[in-house]
């Protein structure tokens, strides 16, 4: 029986675990750190071996292969190992996909962008009526439910660290984003790195695929030129280059865009929708691209992506009290996400940002600071990259070291007709276990400090 070892506990690992005991294959699931009650009772359900907080090494190296959780750096000990031996190393999506059946899927990656996408194409497909998932990044573990249900079309949100891990995986509907730099830390702080693990998206499609993508990114474009052999039919948006595809596109100018597949087209208006700015209109047209690609009628795309609603974390309102409005983007944890950010306020700005830096360059966004941040208050253990980059470029800047002492300046700075943006160009880990926890948390605070 091949032996199928799974690193990591969480959503990707138990998810993995569990489909490869459904699978028939010997499995034994090893977390470092401490396994969720939750999915400890559904590995115990299910019979599957298990260990939390350590790596029986012995085990682990006996694997034919191993299934690696995305949040796994390859420095670490076990994976290092591993490489030494040979021993296949795949994500969780490679996995799960040989499994999958006929299902199809519209896999979405990019530096920023890719969760409000995600969404608004899984949206659509619901509201369609399609027999259809969602996983990778957000929703249930993708390999679950492969192993406990059957769909007709699974909606993955793939970051680069999953990219990494899959090789004979094809997206049926691939959508590329945008690329800036992030999780450099992960790659050896080589840029290049970062942008070939983005690409993967493309590997292994044919003619029969199509491959959204952003026509405005000039990295995206200059990899496709490299690329001259690509067959799979090519989906353009823009909102500022030029773009024109025989298979299809999409386009924005005065407030509108028409997105075509083929003969099939749907046109919005941009003010009509409920999300907002410029980085919502990207991520409307890659979704209108996607689903006329996957085959929803064009009037069900429209009045799909008017009802749709903000994303948490992302650019949501989190109040207003005595005409200071509070806006919760803890999901913007590097430098092009709060250009976004910035690019779409109105008001004068009290800007709350820091964290864990991850090698950013925080040029992009001096012009922007210069215009609209009236305050930067720093929010981290070490504020010195913070407050040396926009020294001169913000008239106010505050050192804090946690959550309250950060809200309490941003709260005495604000004046009746600003903005308080949490949008902190940063990982949370140095105060927060995630950037979910900290956009609960200054929500929390706002409703009881604020709005009380």
């Amino acid at each position: 029986m091949k032996k199928v070892v799974v690193l990591g506990g969480g959503i990707s690992g138990y998810g993995s675990a569990v489909l490869a005991k459904k699978r028939g294959y010997d499995v034994f699931l090893s977390d470092a750190g401490r396994v969720a009650e939750r999915y400890a009772t559904i590995l115990d359900e299910w019979g599957v071996e298990w260990e939390q907080g350590n790596h029986s090494m012995e085990r682990i190296l006996a694997a034919d292969v191993v299934v690696k959780s995305p949040g796994i750096p390859e420095k670490a000990e076990a994976v290092k190992a591993l490489r030494a031996k040979g021993t296949p190393i795949i994500s969780e999506m490679e996995f799960a996909a040989k499994y999958m059946g006929k299902a199809r899927t519209i896999c979405i990656t990019g530096s920023n962008g890719k969760t409000t996408t995600t969404s608004l194409i899984y949206k659509i497909m619901c509201d369609a009526g399609v027999n259809v998932a969602l996983g990778g990044n957000i929703g249930e573990s993708f390999a679950y439910q492969v192993a406990t249900a059957e769909y007709d079309w699974y909606v993955l949100e793939l970051s680069s660290f999953q990219l990494d891990g899959m090789y004979d995986f094809r997206a049926d509907v691939a959508v590329l984003m945008n690329i800036t730099p992030d999780h450099l830390d992960r790659y050896d702080y080589c840029f290049q790195n970062y942008v070939d693990s983005k690409m993967r998206i493309t590997q292994n499609q044919h003619s029969r695929s199509a491959f959204i993508y952003s026509a405005d990114d000039e990295v995206i474009a200059a990899e496709l030129e490299k690329r001259t052999e690509m067959r799979q039919r090519l989906l353009p948006f823009a909102a500022n280059a030029a773009v024109a595809s025989g298979a299809g596109d999409a386009f924005l100018t005065g407030g509108e865009f028409t997105a075509r597949v083929g003969k099939r087209s749907v046109t919005i208006d941009t003010a009509k929708m409920k999300i907002k700015g410029l980085h919502n209109a990207y991520n409307a047209m890659a979704a209108a691209l996607a689903t006329l690609a996957a085959g929803v009628e064009p009037e069900q795309i429209e009045r799909s992506i008017y009802e749709f609603s903000p994303v948490e974390h992302r650019l949501e309102p989190a109040g207003e009290k005595d005409g200071v409005e509070w806006i919760n983007d803890s999901k913007a944890t590097n430098v092009d996400s709060v250009w976004y950010a910035l690019e779409s306020m109105t008001r004068p700005v009290v800007w709350i940002a820091g964290g864990t830096d991850k090698g950013n360059d925080y040029t992009p966004l001096k012009a922007f600071a210069r215009e609209k941040v009236k305050a930067l208050v720093c929010m981290g253990l070490d504020n010195e990259k913070l407050q040396r980059e926009f020294e001169g470029v913000v008239p106010k800047i505050v050192s804090t070291s946690s959550l309250d002492e950060a809200m309490c300046a941003a709260r005495d700075i604000a004046v009746e007709g600003d903005t308080v943006l949490l949008s902190p160009a940063c990982a949370s880990f140095d105060l927060f276990k995630n950037y979910e926890q900290r956009g609960e948390l200054f929500k929390q605070w706002v409703k009881e400090k604020v709005l009380r």
